[in-house]
């Protein structure tokens, strides 16, 4: 990865954010690594530096990591943010994926391993622990009496419909083109068409509909 990132670690623990930025600043695509311990210093350092990636601690003083994610999510729709917690509460879970999260991961993750996950997310993929899997798939059965939508409903073509499902499974575009035999472009078409047509602002959220709705069939 030739590119260097600019990350911000929201971790209310200074040895927790110690850890992360030893372990996080010898990586090769790492430029700058800013460091918040609440939402607030957050929101300040958003403003004023131009952060590609946030590591966010739910359990934050204040204004929880999940209402801080849902605000970032807002302001700064291209900022990929990664969950890094202890916290596995579905109702949590499940707010930090409607905002829009790239992954969810647990605070056990060993460090060789987050590092190849953020370089994933850079990348454009998704990552979500069996947790957070199990959570969205009890999220889709527990809204029975809303009406199941197919991908009729949303004028999907079949090659859209074959794009969102390998989106959903975390495929990035290069990815997608590759298995689908297309160009990166198309791709890029392919998913633009579909965030519209499905009313989402982003890949994320584009998946977590395709379940919860019942899209992909």
């Amino acid at each position: 990865m030739a590119k260097k990132f600019n990350i911000l670690l929201v971790e209310d623990h200074a040895l927790t954010r110690f850890a992360l930025k030893t372990s996080l600043r010898d990586a090769d695509f790492v430029d700058n690594i800013f460091e918040a311990s609440c939402a607030q210093e957050a929101y300040e350092i958003l403003a004023l530096q131009d952060i590609e990636l946030v590591i966010m601690d739910l359990g934050l003083p204040g204004v929880n990591g999940v209402k801080a994610t849902q605000v970032i999510k807002k302001m700064h729709k291209r900022i990929k943010v990664i969950v890094l917690t202890s916290h596995n509460e579905e109702e949590e879970v499940v707010k930090c994926l409607e905002a829009g999260i790239s992954a969810y991961c647990s605070k056990d993750i060993k460090p060789d391993k987050l590092i190849e996950l953020i370089k994933d997310i850079l990348n454009g993929n998704l990552w979500f622990d069996s947790a957070v899997s199990q959570y969205v798939l009890n999220v889709k059965t527990g809204s029975g009496e809303q009406k199941q939508k197919c991908y009729d409903d949303y004028n999907l073509t079949l090659k859209e419909k074959k794009v969102l499902s390998l989106l959903a499974d975390g495929n990035s575009n290069q990815q997608i083109a590759k298995k689908l035999n297309i160009s990166v472009n198309t791709a890029k078409v392919h998913v633009c068409n579909i965030l519209q047509k499905l009313s989402v602002d982003d890949r994320t959220q584009a998946a977590i509909k395709a379940i919860k709705e019942n899209i992909l069939g």
